[in-house]
């Protein structure tokens, strides 16, 4: 019986990823796409329920090849600034690699499914506001805390 090959992940480091495996790690949550507050006194990370106007009801980039033209400061996720994650949800296959753990087994690499992110309550579908909807003002007010748990 032939023995089932690592998927990619396991096998190898986010540096040596091919640009189609690191775009398929991205789990479609949407949670990156979320604004979010940086404290400036202890850098804490807080992430407000407010979403890139760009975000469709599918929790995908409406205008994902021209997002920085759109938004300059959409954040690029490049495999070069790992050390940088911190900030991702603790469920961003992102972080997760790059700290060394494996996928959930909602990811759709895992499940085969591209469902199961919002079947299993990961994703921020349905539960958003736009930005194009509420000033930045504002945003301190929406802070949430279902990215952290």
């Amino acid at each position: 019986m032939a023995q089932k090959a690592e998927p990619f992940w396991k096998r190898k480091s986010l540096e040596e990823m091919s640009r189609e495996e690191w775009e398929s790690l991205c789990d479609g949550c949407a949670r990156c796409c979320l604004q979010k507050l940086q404290d400036e006194e202890d850098d804490q990370v807080y992430y407000t329920r407010v979403a890139c106007r760009y975000m469709s009801e599918s929790c995908r980039c409406t205008v994902y090849q021209s997002r920085n033209e759109k938004v300059p400061t959409c954040v690029w996720l490049k495999p070069e600034d790992v050390e940088h994650f911190f900030w991702l949800p603790n469920t961003c296959a992102y972080r997760l690699l790059s700290e060394g753990k494996d996928l959930d087994w909602w990811h759709p690499l895992v499940s085969g499914d591209p469902e199961t992110v919002h079947a299993a309550g990961i994703s921020v579908q349905g539960k958003t506001l736009s930005d194009a909807d509420v000033p930045e003002e504002e945003w301190e007010e929406q802070i949430i805390n279902w990215c952290s748990d």
